[in-house]
């Protein structure tokens, strides 16, 4: 059955304000050309979203630059404020952005592991107002039932753990700080009328490797997240899958050989995180007599990686190149590394068969195409199934990424929705 008026709006609507999204600044005419509406069709969506305070003009285009026809329109990107954090162990960093997604301010704020629940809580609130007074976004609070224009609309929160896919919790898993799993309801108590979501902190990063990142071209592929610990991020079919307790992906716990022991429920060490973990890798580095930085977390292993990778540069691909005791200790590093990787990559890609595997966090990026060529010419030894392996182009930046990309999804899906608008 055809749409009816309303719907046809509201479908008009939508795909206006998601050009404008992508494209930036339009004229009435390219809003024209990219959705093949017609001119008077364009005419009243763009008075309509205007009267809705979503877009207005923000410049001309054209060599004249004059009349109805040039001036260009984009979304109001102060209509809303996002905040993103990733929560690490250690601290938490802090982002605000407007709605088209332009960072305005950010910071960084260690909490250290004595600090109890909560001060480290009232440490992580008080970053997140202070970030959000820089970036202009703490104004006069809105009035019973409205949102007020320019605040705080979305918290994404990027976290390790399991996310209770029913309520959206954050679960008491693997021994995390207590901390974690208080600050979202902090946040919301702090932030009348924000919306505060906590997601998965690898599963974000695999979102913006899809939306940012090594997997653009991709709607099917498994992130391996490498940093101070390890996870996967499983997304087929363009969907994130999350499993039924939240757990896809805790790949830390992955039973392998190697390790002489195995993990328990509340211990992932004997798991594949104590062959490929921050703590593991420069265990590993040390073998071989590569410098290792006193502190071994994410940024700490990305150092160790990123030198031997650099000491391989401009030899043979080691990739292509015959083992042998000759090799620089480097090179042996980095084989027995890529070794130990393809062990977990090979048991995701037995069950699902993703056909790419991006190596994302810090770690991973580090390694580069190096890593990635090499652990994909280990996968081929050991699956019949061909996977292409990617070095992923985010790193430890991902996390914070995927969690702004996803406080402006939800909204723009609030703030873009068909209200009253005639």
């Amino acid at each position: 059955m055809p749409a009816s008026p309303s719907t046809a709006r509201a479908i008009n609507d939508r795909l206006a304000l998601s050009l404008l999204q992508q494209e930036g600044p339009l004229t009435a005419g390219q809003l024209k050309q990219l959705t093949g509406l017609s001119r008077p069709t364009v005419a009243d969506l763009v008075e309509r979203l205007g009267a809705a305070g979503l877009i207005t003009v923000v410049g001309e285009s054209g060599e004249q630059r004059r009349g109805p026809n040039a001036r260009l329109y984009g979304i109001v990107a102060d209509q809303a404020h996002l905040a993103a954090l990733d929560v690490r162990t250690g601290g938490v960093d802090v982002l605000v952005s407007d709605l088209v997604g332009r960072v305005l301010a950010e910071t960084s704020v260690p909490i250290g592991g004595d600090t109890g629940t909560g001060p480290a809580v009232e440490q992580a609130v008080a970053a997140v107002e202070r970030t959000a007074k820089e970036a202009g976004a703490m104004g006069a609070p809105a009035r019973e039932g409205v949102r007020a224009r320019g605040r705080l609309h979305t918290v994404g929160i990027g976290a390790p753990g399991l996310v209770d896919p029913a309520t959206g919790d954050l679960r008491d898993f693997g021994g995390l700080p207590a901390w974690h799993r208080s600050l979202a309801v902090a946040l919301q108590e702090r932030l009348p009328g924000a919306r505060v979501t906590v997601e998965n902190e690898t599963n974000l990063a695999a979102l913006a490797e899809q939306r940012e990142g090594a997997a653009r071209d991709r709607d099917t592929f498994v992130l391996l997240w490498l940093g101070h610990g390890v996870g996967a991020a499983v997304v087929l079919d363009g969907t994130l899958r999350r499993g039924a307790s939240g757990g896809t992906g805790e790949i830390g716990f992955l039973p392998v050989p190697g390790t002489g022991s195995l993990p328990s429920a509340r211990d992932c060490d004997g798991g594949f995180h104590s062959l490929a973990g921050a703590a593991a890798i420069g265990s590993l580095a040390a073998e071989y007599g590569l410098p290792v930085p006193a502190t071994m977390d994410g940024p700490g292993a990305a150092e160790v990686i990123r030198e031997a990778v650099a000491e391989t540069a401009g030899e043979d691909d080691p990739a292509d190149a015959a083992r042998s005791d000759a090799e620089r200790p480097a090179d042996r590093f980095l084989r027995t590394l890529a070794d130990r990787i393809a062990v977990g990559a090979a048991s995701v890609v037995a069950v699902l068969d993703p056909g790419c595997v991006v190596l994302g966090g810090e770690a991973g990026q580090a390694g580069g195409p190096t890593l990635a060529r090499l652990v994909e010419k280990r996968l081929r030894h050991m699956s019949p199934l061909r996977t292409e392996v990617r070095a992923g182009t985010l790193g430890g930046t991902a996390v914070l990424r995927g969690a702004l990309l996803t406080a402006r999804d939800h909204a723009q899906d609030e703030l873009f929705a068909p209200s009253d608008r005639n």
